[in-house]
């Protein structure tokens, strides 16, 4: 039999327990003077000042959004002309802020800056910080000569854990392998967090027999597994079709005294959601609930969200919503989109007004994804006019909208078979950068056959006129043109020199279908 595939909710959940970054910098306060009490009060006034300082430092740096390079280098060299302290305490937390909102670059330059400008001495975990940056700013090659180029001490646990990391996020089996074999032979391999490395590479290459003898390894080793081995360890067994064995890796680490965590019973929820087991997920859904400490934030509460809906329980929905709503004093866009996608699930489209309409009435900063969310619904259920409506009303505020706009509004058109509204939305999809651009051979064919059968000339030029600006114009396209000029009984002289502006051969199929419509050429 083969193994299910993974719902949505499950993939997203074992991408994040899979995703096994390296330590964060570790902050250590410096011990206070003993003072007298006019030193003292002076003092404590100092250091308000300076943490009121260091703060407005870092609304700087946030405030940098996804600006681009040397960036953050004007607001530090700005800072320090100033007559500010820039001091390696503070610099090092808010590095750990911008990594935790993947602004990775920016977290790069900074730490670039901490060494260049200031001259400030890396620590051996700072080291392993800014190896991990490296490759995800520039990539594998320049983590690998960052690593060669550390003095011999600096090559020690965290660094080599580091750069293991940098393999196993890239894949590179081998190469992962040889480091983690020098690890071992360095004494310094015997500990969880590279293990759980390893093993998240073979679960993502699929090699799931290499995630259990890394387990039984463990225990040779005696080094004590956590939650996240857990976690592997039972995604591992699930992709084999072993419930039994999930169910023994739970027991197992109960009885090791394995502190488990929420996200053990999520992913086990996940799995028998996967597996049909809708009671048992339920009861580990209770249990993950029962884990839940302040410290883990709203994320618990966005994985319940979307569990419970995949059992179909809308009341536990609710009841989830309800215990947020209660527990944090503001509610995160993230928060929303996560009951958005949960009502969706259910097709509760009264419920999801309901929860957007107060979303758009409390948000601080607009996102997009929740107004995809309800417009995705609104298509769904073939309510086009609202749909319309409320990106009429969202681009009246200045909203931009992504490529998932354009996708939603595309595949509804063409669905239904309106190719001009369709085609709207392809102009309107010209305007994103190419990453963000989508459109497939099918969708460009079905685009062609329409025009041709309804001879709708110029429907045909507008859309090649997008294929241009996409970069997809091609031979097959100008066939395609001719085809509808030809259908249609119209001609035009200019079509044979457009195709050599394209770069384009004028093929024996493209030649017959030229002099067909009177343009004989020279």
């Amino acid at each position: 039999m083969a193994p299910p595939v993974p719902s949505a909710g499950a993939r997203l959940l074992l991408r994040r327990l899979l995703s096994t970054a390296v330590e964060a910098a570790e902050t250590v306060a410096a011990p206070a003077a003993k003072t007298g009490a006019k030193g003292s009060k002076a003092g404590a006034k100092g250091a308000k000042a300076g943490a009121k300082d260091a703060r407005s430092l870092y609304r700087r740096l946030s405030a940098l959004g996804n600006a681009g390079d040397g960036s953050v280098s004007r607001v530090l060299n700005k800072w320090v002309l100033e007559g500010r302290e820039a001091r390696a305490v503070d610099l090092a937390k808010y590095v750990k802020e911008l990594r935790k909102y993947k602004r990775h670059a920016q977290a790069l330059e900074l730490m670039d800056w901490m060494v260049k400008t200031k001259g400030m001495n890396m620590s051996y975990t700072n080291h392993a910080i800014r190896l991990d940056l490296i490759y995800k700013v520039r990539g594998i090659e320049a983590a690998e000569q960052y690593f060669v180029g550390l003095p011999d001490p600096a090559k020690n646990h965290r660094t080599y854990g580091a750069l293991l990391n940098c393999y196993c996020s890239a894949k590179m089996e081998e190469k992962a392998t040889d480091v983690y074999r020098k690890m071992d032979e360095l004494g310094i391999s015997s500990t969880t967090l590279p293990i759980n490395n390893l093993m998240s590479l073979y679960m993502k290459l699929g090699q799931h027999n290499k995630v259990t003898r890394l387990f039984d390894e463990m225990k040779v080793k005696n080094v004590k597994p956590d939650n996240l081995t857990c976690c592997i360890l039972m995604g591992s067994y699930a992709a084999l079709n072993k419930i039994d064995a999930v169910e023994d890796v739970l027991k197992e680490m109960e009885e090791k005294d394995v502190a488990l965590r929420w996200s053990a019973y999520s992913t086990l929820s996940s799995i028998y959601v996967n597996a049909g087991l809708f009671e048992k997920a339920e009861s580990a859904l209770k249990k993950l609930e029962g884990l839940v400490e302040a410290q883990d934030g709203r994320q618990p509460f966005d994985f319940l969200m979307s569990l419970y809906a995949s059992v179909g329980n809308l009341s536990e929905i609710n009841r989830v919503w309800n215990v947020v709503k209660d527990t944090f004093q503001k509610i995160t866009n993230t928060s929303y989109l996560g009951m958005l996608q949960a009502l969706y699930k259910l097709n509760d489209a009264d419920r999801m007004k309901q929860i957007y309409e107060d979303w758009e009435s409390n948000y601080e900063n607009y996102d997009v994804k929740l107004t995809n969310m309800m417009i995705r619904a609104h298509l769904r259920n073939g309510m086009t006019k609202e749909a319309e409506l409320l990106w009429e009303k969202a681009k009246e505020k200045g909203v931009d909208f992504d490529s998932v706009t354009c996708e939603l509004f595309l595949e509804h058109y063409m669905g239904k078979g309106d190719i001009t509204s369709a085609l709207n939305w392809v102009e309107i999809m010209t305007k994103f950068s190419k990453k963000e651009r989508k459109l497939d051979q099918e969708k460009i064919s079905k685009f062609f056959k329409c025009f041709e059968e309804h001879k709708d000339v110029e429907g045909v030029e507008r859309f090649c006129n997008c294929l241009r600006t996409l970069g997809c114009i091609d031979g097959k396209a100008y066939v395609s043109l001719l085809r509808t000029y030809l259908a249609a009984g119209k001609t035009n002289r200019s079509l044979r020199q457009r195709i050599k502006d394209d770069n384009i051969e004028i093929c024996y199929d493209i030649g017959k279908l030229l002099k067909r419509i009177g343009d004989k050429g020279r």
